[in-house]
């Protein structure tokens, strides 16, 4: 099985899994690129799973699934494009041999899953794969358009506890911005220090800085951090009447909207 980031628009990443014969695609908002990877590989598109109803996400989705046939997935609680097959907290379902367990993630928009293969090998690499759309970021979150502080919260915990090894595929290349804004909020952390280098050095050949790792996220991603002292007082200075969790990551969240 082969794991592949396909760059669409600016800066998504339309994600692939594909077996040398059969494929299936992670929110394909441009159906071009997916096309073209299926005539130049020889592949039949099997499947779409889609995390989120955005416009980058689901824009290519009707073309596929009119030249392919290719069934398509999505969040129950979303408007998908039809027909879709909607998936809830706790479903699972079978594509090309893996089985993916359905997260609810609430927080960038109301009804966000993510899907979750936890025994796959994929680019000769035993470890899971986590397809989390615009939830978790390398070293960020996603904005919260439709959900609370709490809830995006709650979301990025459910995917913090996945295990360290699994590989942590989102649908954007925002790494380098959101290193520079977790290096403000932590400037003493050498795990951030030492990716930074790496992922400069990735962009430099024009190499995707993902997929990253739950691992990884744990140690230099501050959303997934924001109980930690280090942040705490960094969240205290832009906005001392953050408190609680929820407001700490609320606060935290509005910092990184103005940062530039």
């Amino acid at each position: 099985m082969k794991l592949i980031p396909l760059p669409a628009f600016s800066d998504n990443y339309i994600w692939m899994l594909h077996d040398a014969r059969r494929a299936l695609v992670v929110d394909p908002g441009d159906a071009q690129p997916v096309f073209d990877f299926l005539q130049q590989s020889g592949l039949q598109l099997e499947a779409i799973l889609v995390t989120h109803h955005h416009a980058d996400h689901v824009g290519g989705v009707n073309a596929l699934r009119e030249r392919t046939g290719a069934r398509v997935w999505g969040p129950a609680r979303e408007r998908i494009p039809q027909p879709c097959s909607p998936l809830h907290q706790g479903d699972r379902i079978d594509v090309l041999g893996v089985g993916f367990d359905v997260f609810d993630v609430p927080g960038h928009t109301a009804g966000h899953i993510a899907y979750y293969a936890a025994d796959i090998t994929a680019n000769d690499d035993s470890a899971p794969v986590l397809f989390c759309g615009d939830t978790l970021f390398s070293g960020g979150c996603g904005r919260l358009f439709e959900g609370t502080p709490a809830q995006m919260l709650a979301s990025l915990d459910a995917l913090a506890a996945l295990p360290g090894a699994t590989r942590v595929c989102c649908t954007h290349e925002y790494t380098l911005s959101n290193l520079r804004f977790a290096q403000a909020v932590e400037p003493g952390n050498a795990d951030l220090a030492h990716h930074v280098a790496h992922c400069e050095a990735l962009r430099k050949r024009l190499a995707p800085t993902l997929p990253s790792s739950i691992e990884l996220e744990r140690r230099i991603n501050p959303f997934l951090r924001s109980r930690l002292p280090t942040v705490v007082r960094s969240v205290a200075q832009f906005d001392p009447s953050a408190h609680d969790e929820a407001g700490i990551f609320a606060a935290l969240r509005e910092w990184k909207n103005g940062f530039r």
